[in-house]
């Protein structure tokens, strides 16, 4: 195989996959790059996509895949993981150097590989994460509803009242009661109670969390608290801090949000680095499969569109 493509991918889930079928239908290579490491592995199942709505996660990319490759012949996908990524600044070209020492170039790049959750420091908080601990309660939480009762983890990214009580609404639609935990902190517990109006089936709770446990049978999720009592809820909604996987945005010079998102500007997800588009959950507040197929698309266009006007010698419209 050759070790040059129009656009390298790095990442193999919804976004990369789609960022690759957008490029194969204007006739542009690429290669798509897998390391196998996906952010919902413990997930068992996804949803809100129509046709695999229920889905295993794993079974979605297989068959995304194999409907790519019997269709068009554009697309290589290459199980392998990227350890560099750089720009050539006198030719434009990106180079991506892999774990075996192995070279790839390509006019364009796409950064769709996903982020890093960092956990808080809670005992059991990982074992639960995606099985009890759901941080989408569009994608999860349906298959928990009419549960007594749910409930929200008011710290980091809920740490203020107007988002913790944003994402307890939405679980009023599938528990009973909604307990909201913010983990010692007095202030904002009255924060949000000042919040919930005379008829919300809504509680705030301060007792500090020891640690958690996953209830067998995916039953729900104890929490156990340092003054030694315990409850056990259907489900708990948290959305833990990400950062950009891997050392790419780093290396390539990338501007981030405050968030740590990494930077893409509208409407085709270009980075601050001309030829550089990301994709996926590293760049979107909503870091779900249809926003990862969304922004997939859009990138894919945007480096296609972008490889095209250079072709003709013309300047790009967006850049």
């Amino acid at each position: 195989m050759a070790d040059t493509a129009d656009v390298l991918i790095v990442g193999a889930g919804p976004a990369g996959l789609t960022a690759a079928l957008a490029l194969a239908r204007q006739q542009q290579s690429s290669f798509v790059f897998d390391e196998g490491s996906y952010r919902n592995d413990t997930a068992d199942h996804m949803n809100l996509i129509p046709g695999f709505d229920g889905t295993k996660p794993l079974e979605y990319r297989e068959a995304a895949r194999s409907n790519i490759l019997s269709n068009y012949d554009q697309v290589n996908f290459l199980n392998v993981r990227i350890s560099d990524a750089k720009k050539d600044d006198s030719s434009g070209v990106f180079i991506l150097t892999d774990e075996t020492g192995k070279s790839w170039n390509g006019r364009k790049l796409i950064l769709a590989n996903g982020v890093e959750d960092i956990f808080p420091p809670i005992e059991g908080y990982a074992e639960c994460w995606g099985k009890a601990i759901f941080h989408c309660l569009f994608c999860k939480g349906y298959e928990q509803r009419g549960c007594s009762s749910a409930g929200v983890l008011a710290i980091g990214g809920l740490s203020k009242a107007p988002m913790a009580l944003h994402v307890a609404r939405q679980v009023t639609t599938l528990g009973k009661i909604v307990n909201i935990y913010t983990n010692g902190s007095e202030d904002l517990a009255n924060d949000i109670a000042a919040g919930f109006g005379s008829v919300a089936p809504m509680t705030v709770d301060t007792r500090k969390i020891q640690r958690m446990i996953l209830e067998a049978d995916g039953a729900g999720i104890q929490l156990q608290f340092e003054d030694g009592s315990s409850k056990t809820e259907g489900f708990l909604a948290h959305t833990p801090v990400t950062k950009p996987r891997g050392p790419f945005a780093a290396q390539l010079g990338l501007a981030l949000r405050p968030s740590g998102d990494i930077e893409a500007a509208p409407p085709f997800y270009q980075t601050s680095v001309k030829g550089v588009y990301a994709a996926g959950d590293s760049c979107g507040m909503m870091k779900n499969v249809p926003h990862a197929i969304f922004s997939g698309s859009l990138a894919g266009m945007g480096a296609s569109q972008q490889i095209v006007a250079e072709n003709l010698g013309q300047t790009s419209l967006f850049g």
